[in-house]
Formats: C-alpha cells, structure tokens, sequence
C-alpha cells in the first residue's frame, strides 16, 4: 500500500492533529521511520480485512499495556475511542490487562485512560 493511503488511514485512526504534529516534529533523521510506520503499522496492517478496527485497537491497548508504552496507551486510548469503543470497552479491556499483564501494568494504563477520557470529555 502507498504512502498516501497509510496516510490517510492513520489521520482516520489517531486524528488529523496528532498527525500534523507528527510530520511537524518529522525531521530528516526521523523521515524514513516516520514513512516506514505509515506504510506498514497504517497502510498494510489497520487495513487487512480480517479484524475490524474496534478489534485491532482492542488489540493494540493491550500490546502497550504489556510492554509499558504508556505515552502510546494515551494515542491509542484516543483512537480507540475513535474506532467505536465505549469507555465501559476500554475498561474492559484494561481490567483484562490485569490479568494477563499485570496489576501494575494496568495499574498504570487505568491512571493514563482515566486522564485521556477526563481530558477528552472534559
């Protein structure tokens, strides 16, 4: 898949203004990676038919809460809203976070959701 339409699911997925301070904040150093995410994470993997994007940010909450990505948890808490997902959802996933990750982890990523939604709702 093209550039282009990575780029044009990633704004659908993480919003116009996360993107645009993103390629802001895209230097020369950082301009191949930034391209390299764009083509794979949004253009080939947020678009193959089988999971739906509620499903695919379902996923990804609980891949940031297993490896302690907590700066992207509160990108993907944001999306996820955006993909359809409930506040009840998110809770959801997160208490199974508990679980299958660790109390602390999802310790965390309650204190990161509960701020992002405050803000978001706010």
């Amino acid at each position: 898949m093209s550039h282009e339409d990575g780029m044009r699911v990633r704004r659908e997925v993480l919003g116009d203004a996360h993107v645009d301070r993103a390629q802001a904040a895209t230097t020369e150093f950082t301009a191949d990676f930034q391209d390299l995410i764009t083509r794979y994470a949004w253009g080939e993997i947020w678009t193959r038919p089988g999971l739906d994007r509620k499903t695919r940010s379902c996923v990804t909450l609980t891949a940031l809460v297993a490896c302690g990505h907590m700066e992207e948890l509160a990108m993907h808490v944001r999306a996820a809203r955006r993909n359809g997902l409930t506040t009840g959802e998110i809770k959801e996933v997160l208490l199974q976070t508990a679980i299958y990750c660790g109390v602390p982890a999802a310790n965390a990523a309650f204190a990161v959701a509960q701020r992002v939604l405050a803000q978001d709702d706010g």
